[in-house]
C-alpha cells in the first residue's frame, strides 16, 4: 500500500510538476486530466470534478458531475520529461464517483472491482499473467502512421533481421524503472510484430498494468520514429495480435486451480472454471475481441483460436492448459486481443469461471489433436462450436447472455452494445477497395 506522504516525498525528490489524473472510458481508451502537483492534496482528497457527458458511454449531459478518486497504489513518476524542462509528471489511475459520492456504476474499473470482490467473497483470488502483441510501423513523410514493417523478422529472430530491438529493448527498460517486472520480450511471428510479457499479479493490478503498458509501447516507439499499434490484424496475410490471459484461482495463499491428486494435476475448481468459460465463450467474445477488426484476427491459419475446446496440449483451442503445475498451474485462454478494455475483459472471464464453479459445470472432454484439420462432422461429434465470425455475430451472442449483462451492469451493458452495433453499422455500409477491385469491371 503506498500512502500519501510517500506520495508527497517521492513528488519532491523526482522534481514532479504535473499529475495525470487517467481513467478508461467504456472502450477501455486511456483519459486523463492533468493537474498541477498544488492541486494533488485536493485530488487525493477525492475533491477533484470533471464532466462525464464528454466521456464514450458515460452519462447525459444532464448529470454530468463526477468525481475522480484517485488509487495511492497506482501512484508513479513518468520516465520521461517535459521538452526544455527538468521537471517530471506522474500519474494516478482514478476510481470514478457520482454526483451522489457512490461508485460510478459505469465506471469498467468499478465493473472489475466488483466480480473481484464476488470472487473474494468466495475465498478466491483472481491471478493474470498477459501476453499482449503488437506491430511497429515506420511513419510516413507528414508523420503519420503507415503499415509499413521495419523487418522482414519472424518468431524470435535475431538481430540483424530483427530490426526492431533497440525499441523494445528501451520499452522493457522503461517498464521496469515504471515497476513492471518484465518475463519475456521477443520478435513475433510476422514481421515488424512484437510481443513483451510481464508477470501475473492480481487482476486489478494487471488491468491497470496493461493501459499503462500500452501508452508506454505507443511513447517509446514514437522516440524511436516508428509507430507502435495494438490493432488485432492490420495487415492481410499474416499474423494478427493477439493478449493471451493466463488465468489462476488463489485460495489462502495456495493456487486451487492444482490437485497433486489427480493424474492432470488439475483440480475440478479448475475444470469447472473452464466449463464456465466455454460455456459463455461466444458471448465473452464481444468484450475480449470488440472490434470489427478483431475477426479478421481469428480465422484459421494464423494460430489464432477460432473454435470453441481446451486442450493441454495444441494450440488450436480456446483454451490451454500450459504444462507446469502446482503453484503455475493456469489456464490460457487465447481469444483476446489488445485493444480489449482489460477491466472488462478479465470482469466478464471471472464472472463466467465463478459461475462454473457455483454450479459444478463440467467441461466437454479436453481435444488434444489439431481442431483446425478437422472437418465439420468430426467437430460436431465432438461437440465443439466456433466463436463467432464477426462483431455483429458476437454483440447478438452478448444480447442474449444474462450473465455478461450482470457481469457489466445494465448501463456498460446498453452502453457497449450500442457503440457496437453503431460501429458494425459504419463498417457495413463502407465500400472498400476489395468490393471496387472485384466488382467493378465484372458486373
Amino acid at each position: 500500500m503506498v500512502n500519501r506522504e510517500k506520495i508527497f516525498e517521492k513528488v519532491k525528490e523526482e522534481n514532479v510538476k504535473f499529475i495525470r489524473l487517467q481513467f478508461t472510458d467504456i472502450l477501455g481508451v486511456m483519459k486523463s486530466i492533468s493537474i498541477t502537483v498544488e492541486q494533488l492534496e485536493k485530488a487525493l482528497d477525492g475533491e477533484l470534478m470533471f464532466d462525464g457527458s464528454s466521456i464514450e458511454g458515460f452519462v447525459r449531459i444532464e448529470e454530468s458531475d463526477m468525481y475522480l478518486k484517485p488509487d495511492p497504489d497506482t501512484f508513479l513518476v513518468l520516465p520521461w520529461n517535459h521538452p526544455n524542462s527538468e521537471s517530471k509528471t506522474a500519474r494516478l489511475i482514478c476510481d470514478i464517483y457520482d454526483s451522489t459520492n457512490k461508485p460510478f456504476i459505469g465506471s469498467p474499473r468499478y465493473v472489475l472491482q466488483k466480480a473481484l470482490q464476488e470472487a473474494a467473497d468466495c475465498g478466491y483470488t483472481m491471478y493474470v499473467g498477459p501476453e499482449p502483441e503488437f506491430f511497429m510501423f515506420h511513419l510516413d513523410e507528414n508523420g503519420l502512421p503507415t503499415v509499413k514493417t521495419h523487418d522482414k523478422a519472424g518468431y524470435f529472430d535475431l538481430p540483424p533481421v530483427d530490426k526492431g530491438e533497440d525499441a523494445r529493448r528501451d520499452m522493457v527498460e522503461t517498464l521496469q524503472s515504471m515497476g513492471f517486472e518484465i518475463e519475456a520480450a521477443h520478435h513475433e511471428v510476422a514481421p515488424g510484430q512484437h510481443e513483451i510479457d510481464f508477470k501475473y499479479k492480481d487482476a486489478l493490478t494487471i488491468a491497470d498494468s496493461i493501459v499503462t503498458f500500452r501508452i508506454v509501447v505507443r511513447t517509446v516507439a514514437q522516440h524511436h520514429g516508428l509507430h507502435a499499434t495494438f490493432m488485432p490484424k492490420p495487415v492481410y496475410g499474416i499474423a494478427g495480435s493477439g493478449m493471451h490471459l493466463h488465468v489462476s484461482l488463489f485460495k489462502n495463499g495456495e493456487n486451487i486451480f492444482y490437485d497433486a491428486e489427480k493424474e492432470d494435476g488439475l483440480s475440478d475448481t479448475c475444470r469447472h472454471f473452464i466449463a464456465g468459460v466455454i460455456e459463455h465463450a461466444r458471448a465473452i467474445s464481444a468484450i475480449t475481441s470488440p472490434t470489427v477488426n478483431s475477426y479478421k484476427r481469428l480465422v484459421p491459419g494464423y494460430e489464432a483460436p477460432v473454435y470453441i475446446a481446451w486442450s493441454y496440449r495444441n494450440r488450436s483451442p480456446l483454451i490451454r492448459i500450459p504444462a507446469r503445475r502446482e503453484i503455475g498451474t493456469r489456464i490460457e485462454l487465447r481469444n483476446p486481443d489488445p485493444s480489449c478494455n482489460p477491466y472488462l475483459g478479465l470482469a466478464v472471464v471471472l464472472k463466467a469461471g465463478l459461475e462454473g464453479i457455483k454450479n459444478g459445470i463440467e467441461p466437454p472432454h479436453p481435444i488434444d489433436q489439431n481442431i483446425y484439420e478437422m472437418d465439420l462432422a468430426t467437430r460436431n461429434l465432438n461437440q465443439i462450436k466456433s466463436l463467432p465470425e464477426n462483431l455483429y455475430e458476437a454483440i447478438n451472442e452478448m444480447r442474449n447472455d444474462e450473465l455478461i449483462k450482470e457481469a457489466l451492469g445494465e448501463h456498460i451493458y446498453s452502453r457497449f452494445i450500442l457503440a457496437k452495433i453503431r460501429e458494425w453499422e459504419n463498417y457495413s455500409s463502407r465500400v472498400y477497395d476489395w468490393e471496387l477491385n472485384e466488382y467493378l469491371e465484372k458486373f
